[in-house]
């Protein structure tokens, strides 16, 4: 069983400036169903099916499989509206890797972090440009994002 242990945390977009990131990813996500959570996912040119159970504080099954981009793609569009589109951005911290998100379309404006633990009760050093904790604020889910009409600023 795979399993997600996983702290969510909204970014003082501020400090940004000051940070430098490693990697960089343009990724699509839609959703095919909310319970469980099926998501697919276009991810630089890479197709990605993931199912996740119901998250229990900071916990969830995740069971993550490569799929033909081509497949992806056409799995897209039948999310219709619920399809998210982010820039993924990660940099170390504390000697943990985090992604900081960087949300388009009607969520541009909204940067999340998030960083991978491997127990619920790992420590955790929070850099000074975390703004606060999201992780069981259920707004923040990716999964209840693409079903909100909520706006967090500027669109791109």
């Amino acid at each position: 069983m795979a399993t997600e242990i996983e702290r969510k945390f909204l970014v003082d977009k501020r400090k940004l400036h000051e940070l430098t990131f490693f990697d960089e990813a343009q990724i699509a996500q839609g959703y095919l169903s909310f319970s469980p959570t099926v998501r697919v996912r276009l991810k630089n040119g890479r197709g990605f099916l993931t199912i996740k159970s119901s998250t229990v504080g900071i916990t969830r099954q995740e069971f993550e499989y490569e799929i033909p981009a081509e497949d992806a793609e056409q799995l897209l569009k039948l999310c219709g509206r619920h399809v998210l589109r982010k820039y993924r951005r990660k940099l170390e911290h504390g000697g943990h890797v985090w992604e900081v998100d960087f949300f388009a379309g009607r969520h541009a404006g909204l940067v999340l972090a998030e960083v991978e633990l491997n127990s619920p009760d790992e420590p955790v050093d929070l850099p000074d440009w975390i703004s606060r904790e999201v992780s069981s604020d259920a707004r923040y889910f990716n999964s209840n994002l693409v079903r909100s009409n909520r706006t967090f600023g500027k669109r791109k």
